[in-house]
């Protein structure tokens, strides 16, 4: 047994970005093993029970799938910096950032995959998935790989209706990071935090790495491209310091408030839609998706699919602020009121989801 750990993963993969992002800050000694059609039949399937990156397997041979699952693990193990704030406010939105980019900007991140990258993108498939094919049979493979994830967009809610608002969206979005960046090496200073590693997944897998998405991403926002950067490659692993004082910088307020307003009213109404589901369905499997539901972005309407992982995301955020008390607690509370948040703290999940054997599962 060696101490080494083993990632598999594709450089194509949004989660795979936001699990090595991780692993490298941390100083994790591991080998990156591509995600092959063989690696899949081998080693993933049997392992999780079907097909999905990244996993984790460890020197005991034990598998981590979920990126939240798999830092985590290594959080409570293995000491040092952690990229969890100790403090209300700085934990509380590093929670919900994390939210935003493993659910939001995966919007966006699909969006311009697949209509500005869609032949690079298709090449890639076929090339991870059979790395000693001929081109032709690689290219022939990822146009049958990639069809699925191509068939995600429209769940997701990009429509030729709903495209232009994403796109002003998550540009401004660009701009803003940029400001923050300009000033802020990370989100709350000069360590990286779980906030940190929900964006990189979309913004580097997708909006960076992506080349026509990384001409934008160096556009509207250098600075975040330069992040992106330092997030994949870290100058120094282990190290930096959160803002002192428990502050939350001007220049993220804007971020936080536009997650607010396009992103909460769909986590309240995910947690509606699941509650009433499970009242529906008392034996049954949960699904990764249970219907559809509105969301706004930009003053545009469209319908998404209701994603049942997104309640187990934002029950870590509402855990942590419930558990808050005296000065604490006014401190979230303020924060949430500078971001237009208050309507988080009117979320009550009645019937919660754990994370089990690579499964969502009812926690009650």
């Amino acid at each position: 047994m060696t101490d080494t750990y083993k990632l598999y993963g594709q450089d194509i993969s949004l989660f795979t970005g936001k699990a090595r992002a991780y692993m490298r800050w941390k100083n994790i000694p591991f080998e990156e093993i591509r995600s092959t059609m063989a690696e899949y039949q081998a080693t993933i399937v049997p392992r999780v029970g079907y097909p999905i990156i990244p996993i984790v397997v460890t020197p005991d041979d034990e598998t981590l799938q979920d990126t939240t699952v798999i830092i985590d693990w290594f959080e409570e193990r293995l000491g040092g910096p952690s990229v969890y704030p100790d403090t209300p406010k700085q934990k509380l939105a590093a929670l919900l950032l994390e939210i935003y980019g493993d659910d939001w900007l995966v919007i966006p991140a699909m969006h311009y995959r697949w209509q500005y990258n869609h032949d690079w993108a298709m090449a890639q498939f076929g090339k991870n998935a059979m790395p000693d094919a001929s081109e032709a049979d690689q290219l022939a493979l990822g146009e049958k790989l990639s069809e699925k994830f191509r068939g995600f967009c429209l769940p997701l809610g990009i429509t030729d209706d709903t495209v232009p608002a994403i796109e002003k969206s998550y540009e401004t979005l660009l701009q803003d990071l940029d400001a923050h960046f300009a000033v802020h090496p990370y989100l709350f200073g000069t360590r990286p935090s779980i906030g940190d590693y929900g964006l990189i997944g979309p913004l580097y897998a997708h909006l960076y790495r992506d080349p026509a998405s990384r001409d934008i991403m160096e556009k509207h926002g250098p600075n975040v491209a330069r992040w992106v950067e330092r997030m994949q490659t870290p100058p120094e692993p282990l190290s930096g310091d959160f803002l002192p004082d428990d502050e939350i910088p001007a220049t993220l307020l804007p971020v936080l408030k536009r997650m607010m307003r396009e992103q909460l009213p769909v986590l309240s109404s995910t947690v509606t839609h699941l509650e009433k589901w499970f009242d529906d369905n008392p034996e049954a499997d949960i699904p990764r998706g249970i219907g559809f539901h509105e969301f706004s972005v930009e003053g545009v309407t469209g319908t998404r699919v209701i994603m049942t992982y997104t309640q187990w995301m934002l029950q870590r955020a509402l855990n942590f602020y419930r558990a808050l008390d005296g000065a604490d607690k006014n401190a979230a509370d303020d924060l949430l009121s500078k971001i237009d948040g208050t309507a988080l703290t009117d979320i009550h999940i009645r019937k919660p989801v754990s994370f089990e054997n690579f499964r969502l599962v009812r926690g009650f």
